[in-house]
């Protein structure tokens, strides 16, 4: 862990958003597992809304992945494969846009959450921060030993779970917390774009 105090110290001080870190640092750890890596759904077609969201099953509804987007999610399951870094469980919204993220990083079984599927004004307080409560237990529990566990959520979860400092979360951003058990946990690196861990995989 002592490789990835550096990274800490990028985000905690606001500067997560500048160049990605070392792979040199970040992809022994993550082969080790350990990690639970949030993941904004990649990008969505800016014309969209979701209009019914109180009915997820209403899919035609819902703001979806854009081409662009769906490209973004295979190339980023492509690089997790490709670096081998283990997955031992995916978690994903129920909204579509995330878990067919999820289904085409192709990096394990996908499981549906409501515990990590956006809110907002459509929820009640009450339950906007039940669902920050079960992703701050996520975030906070570390995986079977040898396995990294994959979220697929939405920027306004993390932000209400791990903090304001993630107001600025890209599409398709990765960010990587070290579970520290006990309701803990700590952001050990930013990855903006896809295309980061793609260059890594070469």
């Amino acid at each position: 862990m002592k490789a990835l105090v550096s990274l800490v110290v990028a985000v905690t001080a606001g500067a997560a958003r500048a160049e990605p870190p070392s792979p040199a640092e970040l992809l022994p750890a993550l082969r080790k597992g350990g990690y639970v890596l949030f993941v904004r759904h990649p990008k969505t077609n800016p014309d969209q809304a979701d209009t019914d969201p109180l009915h997820l099953d209403n899919v035609g509804a819902q703001r979806q992945l854009s081409d662009e987007g769906r490209k973004q999610a295979k190339a980023l399951g492509e690089a997790f494969r490709a670096l081998k870094i283990p997955v031992g469980r995916v978690i994903a919204s129920q909204f579509h846009r995330a878990q067919e993220a999820a289904q085409l990083l192709d990096v394990g079984a996908v499981t549906a959450s409501v515990d990590v599927a956006e809110g907002g004004l459509v929820v009640s307080p009450r339950e906007n921060e039940r669902r920050a409560k079960a992703l701050r237990e996520l975030l906070s529990t570390p995986p079977p030993a040898g396995t990294n566990v994959v979220i697929v959520s939405h920027k306004p979860n993390l932000q209400d779970a791990a903090g304001k400092e993630f107001g600025d979360l890209a599409e398709a951003e990765v960010v990587v917390f070290e579970p520290l058990g006990g309701g803990k946990f700590k952001a050990v690196a930013r990855v903006a774009s896809p295309e980061a861990w793609s260059r890594w995989a070469k």
